[in-house]
């Protein structure tokens, strides 16, 4: 780290480590900021944006047809951001494939998988426990057993010295260099007091500092993004800001990479809080406003679909499983519909028939058939 970037002691201090290097310890949570108007009015959209969707999130009959999806696409949005290249189709096949014909599971479809599990669990976790230092370790548990970086001590902070940088960077050279062991834990500490403040910072304002501060205490070996961005849908499904948890950042973060470390960089270099809200309360206000219109599109899929095949029990049977997951084979039907094979493959013809499904191996054995409207609804790129 270059210590002439860091021009405002504000947003925290340098220390000089016994080993010659440099780290940043972070000043305790909330820095001092002018809000402005336009900050007022960033806030004001993202609010109402946010509001908009967690009440459409409340109407909808049967959530989890969208909750389930919607989980995975921020699991393999999240895990892209940190290298993997597993698609969302990927994941969605490899849920599917059945018996001897499922391939073994790749190191990205499983890290994907884990991230799904880390999610799922923090939810869950939200009902006993309040967002805590004991629920971050839970997750990040969860998120990094069994994958690479498992040996990075799953559901342990770190016990030694971390850094952001290239491949090949040390200490030394690296970008930067979050606080030591000690600070790090006196940080955190101040950190989890932080997130019980209640009443007095807006609920998008605070979620933004948590989660800049997070990642600038950087508490693990490994995993620290993906907690981070897991720590955001948490704290508004604990604010209950979020009826059901459909919205992530994911998507707006990988769109918007670059500006994302700058922008957190300069907050910890020159105590640049502002730009960093702005950022943040815009990928609120575009990804809420574009899982509503996602939300709205499946529902009316779902509802032509079902008004289809409403003289064909067994076909419409299967319609609410195709939202879980778009793609079907005839062992996948049988067992959800608990019928003999032929009647699975009757079922899935009829849905062929209607243009609903469509055969995508061209093979006439281990058949994979994909309702393609609603893959593309739910992989509809953040524009």
């Amino acid at each position: 780290m270059n210590q002439q970037d860091f021009s405002d002691a504000k947003s925290g201090r340098l220390l000089h480590a016994p080993q010659g290097y440099l780290a940043f310890v972070p000043n305790a949570l909330p820095p001092s900021f002018a809000f402005d108007m336009d900050l007022a009015l960033a806030l004001s959209k993202a609010d109402a944006a946010l509001s908009e969707l967690s009440g459409l999130g409340g109407q909808l009959a049967n959530p989890y047809l969208l909750i389930s999806p919607y989980i995975r696409r921020e699991a393999v949005l999240s895990s892209r951001i940190e290298g993997t290249k597993a698609s969302l189709s990927d994941l969605l096949i490899d849920e599917i494939e059945e018996g001897n014909a499922k391939r073994s599971v790749n190191a990205d479809i499983q890290e994907i998988k884990n991230y799904t599990h880390a999610l799922e669990h923090g939810i869950a976790l939200l009902s006993v426990l309040p967002l805590s230092l004991r629920l971050v370790r839970e997750i990040h548990a969860k998120l990094m057993t069994g994958v690479r970086g498992d040996k990075a001590t799953p559901g342990e902070f770190r016990r030694s010295q971390n850094w952001i940088g290239p491949a090949g960077s040390t200490p030394m050279t690296a970008a930067f260099v979050p606080p030591p062991v000690l600070e790090m834990n006196e940080t955190l500490a101040e950190w989890e007091k932080f997130l019980h403040v209640r009443d007095v910072i807006p609920d998008l304002i605070q979620c933004a500092m948590m989660h800049a501060q997070f990642e600038t205490i950087h508490p693990f070996l490994d995993g620290n993004g993906r907690v981070g961005r897991l720590l955001v849908t948490l704290f508004l499904l604990e604010r209950k800001r979020l009826s059901q948890p459909l919205l992530y950042l994911s998507a707006f973060i990988d769109a918007h990479k670059g500006d994302y470390y700058d922008l957190l960089q300069a907050v910890r270099t020159r105590g640049e809080w502002v730009p960093w809200l702005r950022y943040f309360l815009q990928g609120i206000t575009e990804t809420a406003t574009a899982a509503g219109e996602q939300a709205k599109e499946l529902h009316r899929l779902r509802e032509q679909y079902r008004t289809q095949m409403r003289d064909k029990p067994n076909a419409l049977a299967l319609i609410d499983q195709l939202f879980v997951n778009p793609y079907m084979t005839i062992g996948r039907a049988a067992k959800l519909l608990s019928k003999t094979h032929p009647t699975a493959k009757a079922a899935i013809s009829a849905l062929e028939h209607a243009n609903i499904l469509r055969e995508m191996t061209g093979r006439q054995w281990g058949r994979f058939y994909v309702c393609q409207p609603i893959l593309n609804a739910l992989d509809k790129p953040l524009t």
